[in-house]
């Protein structure tokens, strides 16, 4: 087996990963493992923007109340405070990088976007293509800095940790198993220091704003090696996917809502007000039960966003790619109301971690949507998950170049070459999609929006009994990317039901009829899961 060694392991290739590894560059060797091509992320796909205080009469306290006030009691203060204090210095940053943020021609002042929970303009934006045009310059420049290795197609397979290899001491992460998606091959990286950023889980339900590589894959990996899991309950669902029968995964921005779009009915009748004085900028939780509401009162498959009040060129000039995509499936934005379903979108729990990335782990670090820093609570700001991946990738990076000069036994560890055992390849690959499917519509129907405790239950027992197919097939057949996939999802799905099953009340993201309220009191509790049996590699 070929073993890869490096000073720093980067997992995942979004904005986290990107500006970990470009940060870490001056310090040593790093190895940057994706799964997919290097701009292929769901980071890549964000619309919408980077929250950022950028008015005079806007300020940073402001920015952290707005994001405390939307996490409903749950959200980490210290955390929130770090974020956002970093954010204006790591937005100069990603300028220095080639980022081009759009600005007023008149004034040179930044364009700012209005979303739903901020008091004030303040979300940083490239057109409707922010994640794009920002993970593309990140590219550029991780092709130009040496002491960057990329492997592309090189799907993690699980964490390499000395108490799993049997060494005395303290456990401590020295890597990670990968295959080579082209080859089949195993190979193997070594590092003192590993970084997860492998992004978030929709994949997880069946209707997503995410793209097919969002699999909960470094989630699922920490669970296994015994990291401490945090939240899982508070899956935030995008009120406004676009709902057609050739669209797949296409968000319609919150920021066509920033800019006066009404949701509307089937009958024509705008109903937010009926739900929040807020009314279209009420944050994300609020505005999607209240549709996930109207379609079961009236039975419609869909409601509508309205912004035809705006002209055409307004629209083709603040919205080009959401405005052509609709064109291209013969909806005129500008004349013809968009139609729109609620859909998994982010992922506020995940691995417990600092700012800075530390976990519970020694040698392994986490950030961007993979972690939970504290900072979203239970329920994101919008726009405020590009801010967390960028600077905790900065934190990140900057403690652990600080101790550049500390090093430990990661590179002298010999990591045990990948055993299959008696595992041959497949001839039931049918159990994979059958397994695959009923892992998403188990979560879509009992674990979505509104929740109670028998739907739970029902997930709760159908998960397990699919996680241990999934196990007996992992053990029996050679692997491949997608039963990884398959492996990691079905993880995630039951540390979201386990953690829905702990919180007795109704608080953010999280809604049940059995508990419609959040218990009274100050600051919420969290939910925790750590107890994986050691079920990792062979």
């Amino acid at each position: 087996m070929k073993t890869i060694d490096g000073d720093y392991l980067v997992v995942g290739s979004g904005l986290a990963g990107l500006t970990a590894a470009l940060k870490l560059a001056g310090s040593g060797r790093v190895i940057l493992a994706t799964k997919c091509a290097l701009d292929d992320s769901n980071s890549d796909w964000a619309q919408g923007g980077i929250s950022c205080v950028a008015l005079p009469d806007d300020t940073l306290e402001a920015h952290i109340q707005d994001t405390l006030h939307t996490g409903v009691g749950l959200c980490r203060e210290s955390a929130v405070r770090a974020i956002i204090e970093g954010s204006q210095a790591a937005i100069c940053e990603l300028e220095a990088f080639g980022v081009q943020f759009e600005r007023d021609r008149a004034t040179g002042n930044y364009h700012l976007g209005q979303e739903g929970g901020h008091s004030a303009r303040r979300v940083l934006h490239a057109g409707d293509i922010t994640g794009r045009q920002v993970i593309k310059a990140l590219v550029a420049r991780i092709h130009e800095t040496p002491n960057i290795e990329i492997y592309t197609a090189a799907m993690a397979i699980d964490l390499v940790t000395t108490g799993w290899i049997g060494l005395p001491g303290t456990n401590r992460c020295v890597g990670a198993y990968f295959l080579d998606r082209r080859t089949g091959e195993v190979f193997a990286v070594r590092s003192p220091h590993t970084i997860l950023a492998t992004g978030g889980a929709g994949k997880v339900y069946c209707y997503t704003s995410n793209p097919d590589l969002a699999t909960g894959d470094g989630i699922a990996m920490a669970w296994r090696a015994g990291l401490p899991i945090k939240n899982m309950e508070m899956v935030q669902f995008h009120p406004t996917c676009l709902y057609h029968p050739r669209a797949k995964s296409f968000l319609i921005s919150e920021a066509v809502r920033g800019e006066g779009a009404r949701l509307v009915a089937g009958d024509g009748r705008a109903f937010m007000l009926e739900y929040d004085k807020r009314a279209e900028l009420a944050p994300r939780d609020v505005v999607a039960r209240a549709i996930d509401q109207e379609m079961k009162i009236r039975g419609d498959r869909c409601v509508f966003l309205d912004i035809t009040h705006r002209s055409k060129g307004f629209l083709t000039k603040r919205f080009p790619n959401i405005y052509e995509t609709c064109l291209s499936l013969g909806i005129d934005m500008a004349m013809d109301p968009i139609p729109v379903v609620p859909a998994a979108h982010y992922l506020c729990g995940g691995v417990e971690a600092a700012v800075d990335g530390m976990t519970a782990l020694p040698g392994l670090q986490c950030c961007g949507e993979t972690a939970c820093t504290g900072m979203h609570g239970a329920n994101r700001l919008a726009s405020n998950s590009l801010l967390e991946a960028l600077v905790c990738a900065r934190a990140t990076a900057d403690r652990l170049s600080a101790e550049s000069a500390e090093r430990h036994d990661g590179n002298t560890v010999t990591i045990p070459a990948w055993r299959s055992g008696d595992a041959v390849p497949s001839d039931e690959a049918v159990v994979v999609e059958h397994n695959w499917d009923e892992v998403r519509t188990c979560m879509w129907d009992y674990v979505g929006i509104v929740r109670t405790n028998k739907r739970l239950e029902r997930a709760a027992r159908r998960i397990q009994n699919i996680r241990r197919e999934i196990r007996q097939y992992y053990l029996d057949y050679l692997i491949t990317p997608d039963v990884l996939e398959l492996r990691n999802i079905a993880v995630v799905a039951e540390l979201v039901v386990r953690c829905a099953q702990q919180r007795r009340e109704s608080r953010g993201l999280h809604f049940t009829l059995d508990y419609p309220h959040p218990l009274a009191g100050g600051t919420a509790k969290e939910t925790f899961i750590q107890d994986a049996p050691g079920d990792t590699t062979q």
